[in-house]
């Protein structure tokens, strides 16, 4: 959000009347005099007019993304397109609740509400995560069962995750259930038994599900 439309917003003044007032550097972000069109996070940063706190009344606002393949949940995507590529302008100024890689797809929640990401992200609310996965060949089930019992040691620690077949016979495709969210977690996890991700798909976000969004839509949670 541009910092005269925060100021605007939250204070009853015109945006014309804010710009003078950032001109005149009667205006601080984090305690550094910002310029005009500098963008504020209304959610993390402070924002002070004459050295007074501006407090934020923007309203929460929570969407459910169906993220497609080959974008990154990155402002910056280094050369690559990004999630904010795609989104319409009034929601690009949310924040993400955790990550999908570049090449998976599926459920990606974004809010402005920090109360509700710290409940969905932090471990210690034990949230769980459900994803589908196409493997590159069947499963083993020595290596089913090894995954669900003991896990399997990475660089960055153990791990673990339920490992359900979608079909009886056919163990390519798998339901998995997760509480941790380590960068990659679960293709770094098939990668270190012989096996490659094709395809990496959250359909649940604790009690939220993804429902019938096609790639590429939202809706407001």
């Amino acid at each position: 959000m541009r910092i005269n439309q925060f100021i605007a917003s939250n204070t009853g003044l015109s945006r014309r009347k804010a710009d003078e007032l950032i001109k005149n550097g009667l205006v601080t972000v984090n305690d550094t005099t910002v310029k005009l069109g500098y963008i504020v996070n209304p959610l993390d940063d402070i924002v002070k007019l004459k050295g007074v706190a501006v407090k934020n009344n923007t309203k929460h606002l929570t969407i459910l993304f169906n993220k497609p393949k080959g974008y990154v949940v990155s402002r910056n995507g280094q050369e690559n397109k990004t999630i904010y590529d795609i989104l319409p302008k009034e929601y690009r100024n949310l924040k993400p609740v955790g990550r999908l890689d570049k090449d998976s797809s599926g459920l990606l929640i974004l809010s402005n509400d920090g109360n509700l990401i710290h409940k969905l992200s932090h471990p210690s609310n034990n949230k769980y995560k459900i994803y589908l996965v196409k493997l590159n060949k069947n499963l083993k089930t020595s290596d089913l069962k090894n995954i669900n019992e003991n896990g399997v040691f990475l660089e960055d620690g153990i791990s673990k995750f339920e490992v359900t077949p979608i079909e009886k016979d056919n163990l390519e495709f798998l339901k998995i259930k997760m509480f941790e969210g380590r960068n990659r977690q679960i293709r770094r996890t098939f990668e270190k038994l012989g096996y490659r991700v094709v395809d990496l798909h959250r359909i649940k976000f604790g009690e939220i599900s993804l429902g019938t969004l096609r790639p590429g839509e939202l809706k407001i949670l």
